[in-house]
């Protein structure tokens, strides 16, 4: 079911996606995708012509990245891709916070839609940036989105609340409803009310919690100075009505 959620939740966004290519663009490949999911950005730079190597630690989703990347359209060609190959699209089952890839460097690593903010805290940055480090070609670029701020909320009855998400498949109609955004010492709790509707009628609901550590690009640049980077600037991606924007911290190895 984690593939199904994913693509409800996330699939849909594209607002950064011109600032991955962008930045592909100027950096070069192979690209790492941090937190890849079933292939929102990966794919996407790969239809770009660029060769990405994919990294999350849900297994499912990555299995679906690596079927949906069996073929993919590059340009005006459709290439067949051996997904156990380098080019153009490579999977791998690691956790970001404590990943080896031998002797493999990248010029570009990304780390999109606040997958930083979900690594517990400043230990499994840490962790992280130690990982991305190693990882990077000299003069490398590390490039991670965040979210500082997010406007915080909770529906109650007799009030309008935001649109869901919505996805069917093979019959099954699944609904993803945002329902509260919460503030606590650690960060922002995000709550979700997931329905899923059968062929026969049957409903099912369940309720699904994300944290997202606080974190400031100013923070961020800090604990990377202390793992070796430099920073490189910032750039942002816009909100729109659904979702919240992102401060993407450039830094350099």
């Amino acid at each position: 079911m984690s593939v199904v959620w994913h693509d409800v939740e996330c699939g849909s966004y594209g607002e950064d996606l011109s600032l991955w290519r962008s930045l592909a663009a100027s950096h070069g490949d192979p690209v790492l995708d941090v937190g890849a999911g079933t292939g929102r950005v990966t794919l996407d730079l790969a239809r770009a012509g660029y060769r990405v190597t994919a990294l999350d630690r849900d297994p499912d989703l990555i299995r679906a990245l690596a079927e949906r990347s069996a073929t993919v359209r590059v340009g005006r060609n459709v290439q067949i891709v051996d997904v156990s190959s380098q080019a153009p699209v490579t999977t791998v089952v690691a956790d970001a916070r404590e990943f080896d890839l031998g002797e493999r460097r990248f010029p570009l690593v990304i780390v999109p839609m606040q997958t930083v903010q979900l690594l517990g805290g400043a230990q499994g940055r840490a962790g992280f940036l130690r990982c991305a480090r190693r990882h990077l070609t000299a003069g490398g670029a590390l490039a991670v989105a965040i979210a500082e701020v997010l406007d915080l909320y909770e529906v109650v009855d007799g009030q309008p609340a935001p649109l869901p998400d919505v996805r069917e498949e093979d019959g099954f109609v699944y609904s993803s409803q945002p329902i509260a955004v919460r503030c606590d010492h650690r960060g922002f709790v995000l709550e979700r009310r997931r329905e899923t509707v059968s062929p026969a009628g049957d409903r099912t609901v369940e309720q699904d919690l994300i944290r997202l550590d606080r974190l400031t690009a100013r923070g961020l640049e800090r604990e990377a100075k202390a793992a070796g980077f430099t920073s490189a600037g910032r750039r942002s991606v816009p909100p729109t009505p659904e979702y919240s924007g992102s401060e993407v911290v450039i830094l350099r190895a």
